[in-house]
């Protein structure tokens, strides 16, 4: 087991981050056997409703158990309580949050990772169910750029454009990087159902959580013109609408576990746009 200290969005402390990886067969140590992993998810968070997506995609309620964990952690460090028992099992001396996602091996009683990339691929790539194919052949570099988009040109643009932090002109900045990725992404989606194939893969979850992000968590500190600009791409947000009725999606989406989420970790001040709505999500995701 390899852990490398990280630091945690959610806290100044550290976390170690577990990157154990499941192998192909018995040498790798952490091999696909069906029933022997487990999923601690809290779907209020992007990264474990990303994971939660894939694993309703793969066909892997019988394969790999999820245990789901409340939207807002119930330890003054940001963690979970039920999570604690399992970090310090798998950490020597563990004093930092035990958050989530975590995938743990119920033969060992011990963490196996907390990275969400690596999850998801091996979730994927070592548990053949013989449908869906979230990492084609050959699409990797594609799903990687995506990956990008959303974490550099949405997300960490739209934090920057809704901080208190920093000057107008660094804002107005990251507002233009967010409305060019919403921009080209749009272009992009013109005619197709999927982002990169005729089927649903790996960036379509990492767009539509993205885009759950944006209007759900983001949008609450920009102003009402950026929030109208962000919303004026009709395709991405008609493929937004489209994918919460899939059952895989949006039967995952908590609305409300995500609006107390971020009211219990965010300290920014809310502004005009946490009053304009892009999608009604609740309408429309699949139950």
């Amino acid at each position: 087991m390899t852990v490398t200290p990280q630091a945690a969005r959610a806290t100044a402390q550290l976390v170690p981050a577990f990157r154990g990886r499941i192998g192909r067969d018995a040498r790798s140590g952490h091999y696909a056997v069906p029933g022997r992993y487990r999923l601690y998810l809290s779907t209020a968070s992007p990264d474990s409703l990303r994971i939660a997506v894939a694993h309703s995609l793969l066909g892997l309620d019988t394969v790999c158990s999820v245990t789901f964990l409340p939207a807002v952690p119930d330890c003054p460090e940001g963690g979970h309580s039920a999570l604690r028992p399992l970090y310090e099992a798998s950490a020597h001396r563990y004093i930092g949050p035990a958050v989530a996602p975590v995938l743990s091996d119920d033969w060992s009683g011990r963490i196996v990772s907390t990275h969400a990339p690596d999850i998801m691929r091996d979730l994927a790539r070592r548990f053949d169910t013989g449908g869906l194919s979230l990492y084609p052949c050959g699409a990797e570099s594609e799903i990687e750029a995506v990956e990008r988009m959303c974490a550099q040109g949405m997300d960490e643009a739209a934090q920057r454009a809704g901080s208190s932090d920093g000057g107008q002109a660094e804002r107005d900045a990251a507002l233009g990087t967010l409305l060019e990725t919403l921009d080209a992404l749009d272009r992009w989606l013109v005619g197709r159902t999927y982002v990169i194939r005729d089927e649903v893969t790996a960036a379509d979850v990492e767009l539509w959580v993205a885009l759950v992000q944006l209007d759900t968590v983001h949008r609450n500190h920009l102003d009402a013109a950026a929030v109208q600009r962000i919303a004026d791409h009709p395709v991405l947000w008609t493929y937004a609408r489209r994918l919460a009725a899939h059952p895989a999606f949006g039967t995952h989406l908590d609305l409300d576990g995500i609006e107390r989420r971020h009211h219990a970790r965010c300290r920014g001040l809310e502004a005009a746009g946490a009053a304009v709505q892009i999608l009604d999500w609740a309408a429309h995701a699949a139950h």
